[in-house]
């Protein structure tokens, strides 16, 4: 007997398969690559002229009616290449479908298993597995019982015989559904792992237009007996979905937000939130003790939930993993994959390496060994292959960073220093409106809210303009970290060698467009609220003056160091996103369009913020022991989002006008127009931003008609109450939130979250190691004030000011330390996914506009990485093309593995 194969073609009354015009079927046949054109013969019967290779052969089908025909029926037809098929009168049709499995470290025990399973049956016929149990789910109801059609249980078998194509890491099986032939269309599959090991399934295509784009794992029916569910790469509004799939759809969200009780588990998929009460380690002692970051006295936004056990000391506080091998739960499909993880293992790993020799030197020599990280820098250009010096360089030395030079001192110059303000380390500049600028602390705790700057000290630096006329003219600006230090100075300077300023500097916009440093106030708390410690310092006269102005940069770097790590970077990015993406998944279904848009950009971002907490952000972790605040790192966070985060500030135009970058101007291509022409991130940023929101606008405009559709889509309602009133809930009363009443405000809010985890967080992590790895210049913390001339160590610091300048700098292990973390967190992953760079379009495939769309954003995203790379070439754009200036490409979309400076991934992944 010849066997053949068969496709089977899904045919309908409406959609790409077919349709019925008064009793006569006209079929579209474009099925898996073969081309027929099918025609009415008869009242039943079906003539398909086929155009296979060796001639045009013909295939007769006939179709026998069953009973009285629906007006709308739905029928299948199967296709027989090359012979002619009769389909007798049945009620069921044998449907063909792939099953895509990606093959990883864990799969391979379902693979062995599976090996071992077909051997004991073919000696223990009672001993076959389960297998993993298939079932088909359509978007219709079966009139008599009112449920959602069924095909038959179909087996997966994992094994050889079944696959039918590899290609990397993926194995393609093929598996065989029976439905009837009413069945109608494919709107969910259901999936019962019943192996030992869980595996994960990328993806079930069974046409053209049937396709479930799984990627997820799925767990042994022993670890959870709820079947898993998947629905077909469509998209659909709740009030759209197929009443078949309806109920389903309602499972799916509440499995995914579980009952709030009980430990989780790594197998699980539960989203839910809880406090920052895992932080501390009260078990350990009171060193390691830490507040709990959420609430009245330290708001914060919530995390992910793990349910861990109390502490045995404070109940209050979640307890700690015992080890690092215990990691912090994260639903499972949030972790990270192999690729990934083997980049972040081989980072740990070299981190230790380059650290060894450095805490060797601080140990013999301790705090006589003065700083000089210059030592364990490779030398840039040298081949370091095939040669021991080679290999000790690969291993033990880091790369330098884009700041660093051999011809260079450790000074951070003025002109460098202006322009890192702008194009490295760019969110903490704002302009000064009024000059003396006035703290607003409570006098009655911090002392006069009076500065210590007057106009003696930058008149002779503003070009000969009056103070009045360089704020009118916007040439004054500022980095003012005095109200945000303040209030934690007692505590940070009673740490061991920490030693910080409330840090207010001044800066000038010359003429040529750049940005210089002309005075800088260092406040210190002084415990009598009637008095106050101000000094102010100014450009260089001397050499005396010179080593003091050095210094008090170097102070300046370590409190923005310190803000751009714990408020820009972990605060504004890490910790207010996280809710936004456990909010996704509880309220938003996988078939609903706005959780299509925000998939990519939610990838890594809580298994990230899961190590932050687990080795970080926890006490004594990497941010406290390498920052300015020390313990105090994270309710210095706290600090900054009671009192000055907004959402509705957090948009890019937004965040430019509140920091007095820009004003409104509905003429300028952004509607905004920059006060600093040349501002390399807020120009680029500015290219990035509107495109966004042009991609943003199309594709809500095009699911939401009007404002009725965005008030009446209760997922999109729920999604967004929860992301206020339990992702925020200290803010949840807050006058400020946006509203989402018209398709605007929809498009402005995911406008907002897609530029903060993407382009936002690019220019924030990307950069760390390129501009600030080199600690001389922009050490994290400080170990030494200035001296004043009535202190005892101003006498060493007159007999050797270099020595003293280097001795005030982190320790040999602390700089090594840091620039090991940042290294690692600065590159990019080989399985990165960068902006533009949309992989899989098929939950669209019916809607050209939508694809259109996306097309028209990576094509954008390409011209943009053009005319960044023209600026950088452009000589009038001095802070970012000129001789030892830096091009500035931390905006720049694309990027190669590794720490380069550059790259836009779509999500937070580092």
């Amino acid at each position: 007997m010849t066997e053949t194969r068969v496709n089977t073609l899904m045919v309908t009354s409406s959609g790409n398969y077919g349709m019925l015009h008064n009793n006569k079927i006209h079929l579209n046949c474009q099925f898996l690559g073969l081309g027929h054109s099918i025609k009415e013969h008869g009242r039943f019967g079906l003539v398909c002229s086929s155009s296979l290779s060796g001639g045009g052969n013909k295939m007769k089908l006939r179709v026998k009616k069953k009973g009285k025909q629906s007006s709308s029926p739905t029928m299948m037809v199967a296709l027989n290449e090359g012979h002619e098929a009769i389909s007798e009168e049945s009620t069921t049709v044998k449907l063909l479908a792939l099953v895509a499995v990606r093959n990883s470290k864990d799969n391979n025990k379902v693979f062995a298993n599976e090996i071992v399973n077909n051997l004991l049956t073919i000696f223990w016929p009672q001993n076959q597995t389960k297998g993993v149990v298939l079932q088909l789910v359509s978007t219709q109801l079966d009139p008599r019982r009112m449920e959602a059609k069924l095909s038959k249980k179909t087996v997966l078998e994992l094994s050889e015989d079944h696959k039918v194509d590899e290609k990397g890491r993926i194995s393609t099986y093929k598996v065989e559904f029976i439905v009837d032939s009413d069945f109608g269309i494919p709107g969910a599959v259901t999936v019962v792992n019943g192996f030992d090991n869980e595996f994960f399934l990328e993806s079930i295509t069974m046409a053209q237009n049937v396709h479930f784009a799984c990627k997820s794992w799925v767990q042994p029916n022993k670890l959870d007996p709820e079947k898993r569910i998947f629905f077909v790469n469509k998209v659909y509004l709740p009030c759209e979905t197929p009443i078949g799939v309806k109920e389903l759809r309602e499972k799916e969200l509440k499995q995914l937000r579980g009952d709030g009780w009980g430990l989780r588990v790594s197998s699980d998929r539960i989203y839910d939130y809880d406090v920052y009460n895992d932080l501390g380690d009260s078990d350990k002692g009171d060193r390691f003790a830490r507040p709990t970051l959420g609430g009245q006295h330290n708001p914060y936004p919530t995390r992910c939930r793990t349910g861990r056990p109390p502490s045995t000391v404070d109940t209050k506080m979640e307890s700690r993993p015992s080890d690092e091998s215990e990691l912090i739960y994260v639903p499972r499909d949030e972790e990270l994959g192999d690729i990934k993880q083997e980049v972040i293992d081989q980072g740990k790993l070299m981190a230790m390496l380059k650290n060894i020799m450095p805490a060797l030197v601080d140990k013999i020599m301790g705090n006589e060994g003065v700083f000089n990280i210059d030592y364990f820098i490779k030398e840039s250009g040298q081949s370091i292959m095939f040669n021991l010096g080679g290999a000790v360089q690969e291993f033990f030395k880091f790369d330098p960073p884009k700041t660093f030079s051999r011809e260079k001192s450790h000074f951070l110059l003025d002109d460098e220093f202006g322009r890192q303000v702008l194009a490295a380390f760019p969110l903490g500049i704002e302009r000064l409106k009024v000059f003396p600028p006035a703290s607003k602390l409570d006098p009655s705790k911090y002392g006069s809210v009076e500065s210590a700057l007057k106009e003696e000290h930058i008149i002779g630096h503003i070009e000969g303009m009056s103070i009045q006329q360089a704020l009118e003219e916007n040439k004054l600006f500022m980095l003012d970290y005095h109200d945000v230090y303040l209030p934690f100075l007692d505590r940070i300077n009673a740490l061991e060698e920490r030693k910080a300023y409330a840090t207010t500097t001044i800066l000038f916009l010359t003429k040529m467009g750049t940005l210089k440093p002309i005075a800088i106030q260092l406040a210190l708390p002084t415990g009598n609220p009637n008095t106050s410690s101000k000094q102010v310092l100014t450009p260089p006269k001397d050499a005396t003056s010179k080593w003091l102005w050095q210094l008090g940069k170097a102070h300046v770097c370590s409190n923005d160091a310190g803000v751009h790590t714990l408020v820009h970077h972990w605060l504004r990015i890490h910790a207010c996103m996280e809710p936004l993406i456990i909010a996704t998944h509880r309220q938003l279904s996988v078939m609903h369009p706005i959780f299509k848009l925000l998939h990519p950009h939610m990838r890594y971002t809580l298994k990230t913020n899961a190590i932050a907490r687990q080795t970080l952000i926890n006490a004594e972790g990497t941010i406290e022991t390498d920052h300015t605040p020390g313990r105090y790192c994270m309710q210095f966070s706290s600090a900054a989002y009671k009192d000055w985060w907004r959402f509705d500030m957090e948009g890019f135009p937004a965040d430019l006008i509140r920091r007095g970058l820009a004003v409104p101007d509905a003429t300028q291509p952004h509607g905004i127009r920059l006060l600093i022409e040349d501002y390399p991130y807020a120009a680029d940023g500015l290219l990035i931003w509107s495109s966004i929101k042009k991609l943003v606008r199309t594709y809500v405009n095009h699911y939401y008609k009007n404002s009725n559709a965005v008030s009446s889509d209760n997922e999109l309602q729920s999604w967004y109450r929860e992301f206020i009133n339990l992702g925020h809930p200290d803010h949840k009363n807050a006058s400020w939130w946006p509203k989402l009443d018209i398709p605007e405000d929809l498009t402005s809010m995911l406008t907002t979250v897609i530029w903060l985890v993407s382009a936002q967080h690019a220019v924030l992590n990307f950069g760390q190691y390129p501009y600030g790895g080199y600690v001389p210049i922009r050490p994290p913390l400080m170990r030494k004030l200035i001296p004043k001339e009535e202190d005892p160590e101003y006498s060493d610091f007159v007999m050797d000011p270099q020595r003293y300048f280097l001795s005030s700098l982190p320790s040999l292990f602390q700089a090594s330390r840091f620039m090991a973390v940042i290294n690692i967190g600065s590159a990019h992953s080989p399985d990165e996914e960068y902006i533009g760079q949309t992989k899989d379009l098929s939950s669209w495939s019916g809607e050209p506009e939508i694809i259109d769309a996306f097309n028209q954003f990576s094509m954008e995203m390409k011209s943009i990485e053009m005319e960044i790379k023209r600026r950088n070439a452009d000589p009038k754009l001095r802070n970012r093309c000129g001789v030892n200036v830096l091009p500035y490409e931390l905006l720049i979309p694309s990027s190669e593995r590794g720490a380069t400076g550059r790259g836009v991934p779509n999500s937070v992944t580092a």
